[in-house]
């Protein structure tokens, strides 16, 4: 069996904890004039923006690289969560699973954080680590702060 983990962090944002999930939830088409220099593109491939089993495809740049990443989403109204998992993609060429849970926490009125859970598993014992992958998903957190509080 190959190495497999789970990383968690926690991104401070500002703002609304609903809003935030509504943006990652029903607005992933904003993300390239959001935040260009990480994602170049979102499209539906099954299902509308915001169903739950939804399948999406990004376009997206890590590590200087440009990649494509195939994932499956659910939806968690109740907890402000929303889950891509993994189908296909570059990511995919190294691991066998890749989970990433974004959940929004209200701490007080005007402060939120966003809860990243990575869960993941290698396809060999061989192939890295994906903390590359984590520090991607915790900065495209962070950079879309901004742009929520704006709208």
């Amino acid at each position: 069996m190959a190495t497999s983990g789970t990383y968690v962090t926690e991104v401070p944002l500002k703002g609304s904890a609903e809003k935030h999930y509504k943006r990652w939830k029903n607005e992933n088409h904003l993300f390239p004039d959001a935040i260009g220099h990480h994602i170049q593109g979102v499209t539906v491939h099954d299902g509308e923006w915001d169903s739950h089993g939804s399948i999406k495809i990004w376009n997206y740049t890590c590590d200087g690289k440009q990649e494509v990443f195939k994932e499956r989403r659910e939806n968690d109204d109740e907890n402000m969560a929303v889950t891509l998992r993994g189908l296909e993609g570059h990511v995919m060429e190294q691991l066998k699973v890749y989970d990433v849970i974004f959940q929004f926490i209200q701490k007080s009125p005007s402060d939120i954080v966003c809860k990243i859970t990575m869960i993941w598993e290698k396809q060999t014992d061989d192939s890295p680590e994906p903390i590359n992958y984590m520090k991607f998903v915790k900065s495209l957190a962070a950079d879309m702060d901004h742009h929520v509080i704006k709208s």
